[in-house]
């Protein structure tokens, strides 16, 4: 499933061709997803415009503006787990914000929502189809003023790029948690966005155990720890160093006009099972164990 900055690398992609725009028609070619599509979903987006698109945990945010009762509304939309969006400009090649390192696909049996937005008077008008064969993803229009109680987002966790992610806070959420670290991190009430890979990725850098419990990082008082400290820097590096590669699981990719490259992130740990662990002064290898019926991939040297 597509992480936070992939994600974050898709609205980059899409925004240029999304925000301050109208929506001259809508078309949903099949009334669901993984749920079903919103009343009238078609015609109540067909001539609004597209204000701003944001980013939420693992979540896109498209301010519509508002409805035909005065309602803001904000289309949210989700990738699951083989979602993809691909625009096709009136002129030029087809793009895919975000060429998955696991294939997405391209066939038109699979493309569900086509959005057609008009030009800008600098570039002419282009269609945003979303691609789903598993069906996996879906598309809510919720009114702005629900969102903070809807049950995607009423308990969502901090921003890991945020101002509200320290140390203090992600001490709080992991204080007298037994479950292993890594399973603490991957729940979505403790920090927005993060997935199996880059919890991976962070937790080697940071050399901590994805197997050390989850409540170690919380001093006596619940408070941080030189740990604590550590990890939450590497997690916002890790993403950091991910957006700018335009996120990890991507293939080589350049616009024509040479913004936004997309190009494939080296990881240190993440399915590099036998390999030498890169860690400088590191003679361990890559190890792999499951958990939670998730593949963990770590270095017993030099992670505690």
């Amino acid at each position: 499933m597509p992480e936070l900055p992939e994600v974050e690398t898709v609205r980059r992609g899409l925004a240029p061709v999304m925000e301050g725009r109208r929506i001259l028609a809508a078309v949903a070619r099949r009334p669901d997803l993984r749920w079903p599509l919103p009343e009238r979903f078609a015609e109540r987006l067909t001539g609004r415009t597209l204000h701003r698109l944001e980013r939420r945990a693992k979540y896109l945010m498209a301010d519509v503006g508002s409805d035909a009762d005065g309602r803001d509304e904000v289309l949210v939309m989700h990738l699951g787990m083989s979602g993809s969006f691909r625009i096709e400009p009136d002129a030029g090649p087809p793009e895919m914000p975000g060429d998955f390192h696991l294939p997405r696909s391209r066939l038109a049996a699979h493309d569900h929502v086509v959005l057609r937005m008009e030009g800008d008077g600098t570039t002419g008008a282009a269609e945003v189809v979303y691609n789903d064969p598993r069906r996996f993803g879906f598309m809510l229009l919720l009114p702005r003023t629900e969102l903070a109680t809807h049950p995607l987002f009423n308990s969502i966790g901090p921003e890991p790029l945020g101002e509200d992610f320290t140390p203090e806070t992600l001490a709080r959420a992991l204080a007298g948690r037994r479950t292993p670290l890594k399973a603490a991190l991957l729940d979505q009430k403790v920090v927005a966005g993060l997935g199996n890979i880059y919890v991976c990725e962070a937790l080697h850098r940071a050399g901590l155990s994805p197997e050390r419990g989850a409540f170690t990082l919380a001093g006596l008082t619940g408070g941080p720890i030189e740990l604590t400290v550590r990890l939450v820097e590497t997690i916002r590096e890790v993403l950091q160093e991910a957006i700018a590669a335009g996120g990890s699981t991507l293939r080589d990719h350049a616009q024509v006009d040479g913004t936004l490259g997309y190009f494939q992130h080296t990881f240190r740990a993440y399915d590099r099972e036998g390999e030498p662990c890169q860690t400088l002064g590191c003679r361990g290898t890559i190890a792999r164990l499951v958990q939670s019926g998730r593949s963990t991939f770590y270095c017993a040297a030099c992670q505690t």
